[in-house]
């Protein structure tokens, strides 16, 4: 298979379709979650997506109650589909501090 074979069928791709492409790449690049950092005194030390105020926990919460991932792009114009794909899989990785940090939000 050629690059320019498989740009083709990616860009047939649906927007979830492409996103999870994107995780696959992200999985195999050693380091994941790329781009998802935590700063103390941003957003709680909550995990963020990098240079932003976007809490993971936020973004799985949407996607919790029915938000696709591409009206999240559109609600958050500097995301990429690659930001959505670091997000769950950071999320997938670390189940707990999600679900406690959705939690607390929900109670504040």
């Amino acid at each position: 298979m050629t690059l320019q074979n498989l740009e083709t069928q990616l860009l047939a791709l649906s927007q979830d379709e492409k996103t999870r492409a994107i995780q696959i790449l992200a999985q195999s690049l050693g380091n994941p979650w790329r781009g998802i950092q935590k700063t103390l005194g941003v957003c709680g030390g909550d995990a963020c997506i990098g240079l932003t105020r976007i809490p993971v926990w936020v973004l799985v919460n949407a996607r919790n109650i029915g938000i696709s991932e591409e009206q999240l792009l559109k609600d958050y114009p500097t995301l990429l589909a690659s930001d959505l794909a670091n997000a769950w899989f950071y999320a997938s990785m670390y189940p707990e501090e999600i679900t406690l940090a959705i939690r607390e939000n929900e109670e504040a």
